[in-house]
């Protein structure tokens, strides 16, 4: 079986064994679920309910804030308690809705939608739109803007992140195993608003049931391709996906759409053919509840707004105190002060470890070892660009193209001398983005 990969990357312990063969598992939420307005790049959704107001599940609470933005909706019936800020899980105080649940989940009705072929392009990417669908593998960006390229014919390749590449995480596993149909129709319409574009599905070998059962169910698809990759870190990354996949390179400069590529994972891509298909807004996600200090590793449709602590509650409780809690991926993730804040559209993973490694160990002068560049992904030096963000060279920084990290990890989880690599180059790439920005 062919393997398709990029140069660079790593192989830390998965962990995916905790919680790979544990079938997705519904769950409802608790009395109060908070809905930021900040869940997505680009402007924060506007409120278009009160305090007091009652509210049924699928119904709008929040409208676009411009066109890179997206509605957001209730995922319970019940009444709005409160519009106020309240804390998300990078620590921000973020404004947003708070709704009491009835627990009755009485909720709108929803215009399905029986031939898409009927639907026009703009119609598509609109249902996209209102549904508030918005990439479920990280950043956030709203989909409906990724798939409006300023030249759709150019487009040639959609591709589905497949590769869930993240240690522990197996909410992508879980959905191509159970619902493997509804990602593909998901990505038949993605491929209708691109007449030039094949589909490729991109998952990583150490999947190998998903490859099967992906092969047998598109092979009368001649616009759709299985590519089985290579099982390392970052592989699900934009860029390196694209290079695997196509062979195509981008840079930090550069949209995927520049290389004539659409990438969307597949969460996102489930979302679309609920939103097209079925008429429903995005309000479900998978979450991955995982860690040596879970008594009961799952995967869970959460109702976004639920609260991280009631799915650890949901787990079986945790067999002894956490020493860090992740939110995401351990190479990628946000560490939690406190599990009392809420779930997102962009919520994969919460993690329970018993072990802070990077916390116990100091680091210590390099030793000039080289392997944090053999690592980079983005073929940079990290020990150089670490040096240049510590002593505020921002020129010195960008000449040598510290624009070009990806931010994934490799190099400050490689390093013998334990250097806060990573960190010290996302606080400088931050700085120099945020100057752009004004």
């Amino acid at each position: 079986m062919a393997k398709h990969s990029f140069r660079g990357g790593l192989h830390p312990y998965d962990g995916k064994e905790l919680s790979k063969d544990r079938p997705i598992i519904d769950i409802l939420p608790g009395k109060e679920l908070v809905f930021p307005l900040s869940q997505h790049i680009g402007a924060p959704a506007v409120p278009v309910v009160k305090k007091g107001d009652k509210v049924l599940r699928g119904q709008m609470i929040a409208d676009a804030g411009g066109f890179v933005s997206v509605p957001i909706y209730s995922t319970v019936s019940g009444s709005v308690t409160a519009i106020e800020k309240r804390r998300v899980v990078t620590g921000d105080m973020v404004e947003s809705i708070v709704i009491a649940n009835d627990s009755k989940y009485e909720e709108v009705k929803y215009q399905i939608t029986k031939d898409v072929s009927k639907l026009s392009k703009e119609e598509i990417r609109e249902k996209i739109r209102i549904a508030g669908v918005v990439g479920m593998g990280g950043a956030g960006f709203p989909t409906h803007v990724k798939l409006s390229p300023k030249e759709p014919d150019k487009i040639d390749y959609c591709i589905a992140n497949c590769a869930e590449c993240e240690p522990y995480l197996t909410s992508d596993y879980r959905r191509m195993i159970e619902e493997p149909q509804k990602l593909i129709d998901g990505l038949k319409i993605i491929l209708s608003l691109f007449d030039n574009a094949k589909g490729i599905l991109a998952v990583e070998d150490n999947k190998p049931d998903c490859i099967e059962i992906l092969r047998k169910l598109t092979k009368d698809e001649p616009r759709i391709l299985v590519k089985a990759l290579k099982t390392k870190y970052p592989q699900g990354s934009e860029r390196q996906l694209i290079f695997a996949t196509t062979k195509r390179a981008i840079n930090c400069d550069m949209l995927p759409a520049d290389a004539g590529c659409i990438v969307n994972n597949v969460d996102t891509i489930v979302a679309v053919y609920y939103a097209v298909m079925e008429g429903k807004p995005l309000m479900e996600r998978i979450v991955t509840v995982t860690g040596d200090c879970v008594r009961k590793p799952q995967n869970y449709r959460v109702h976004i707004g639920m609260m991280y602590g009631e799915l650890i509650n949901e787990a079986g409780a945790l067999r002894y105190d956490p020493v860090k809690i992740v939110s995401g991926g351990p190479m990628m993730g946000f560490g939690l002060i406190d599990t009392n804040v809420p779930t997102t559209k962009t919520a994969s993973a919460l993690l329970c470890m018993s072990r802070d490694e990077v916390s116990e160990v100091k680091p210590s002068a390099c030793i000039n070892c080289g392997m944090c560049a053999q690592v980079c992904p983005g073929r940079v030096i990290p020990k150089i660009l670490s040096d240049m963000a510590e002593h505020g060279d921002e020129e010195g920084f960008l000449a040598k193209n510290g624009m070009e990290c990806c931010e994934c990890g490799c190099c400050s989880y490689i390093c013998p001398a334990k250097r806060n690599l990573t960190q010290s180059i996302k606080s400088m790439r931050k700085t120099i983005l945020a100057k752009r920005k004004r």
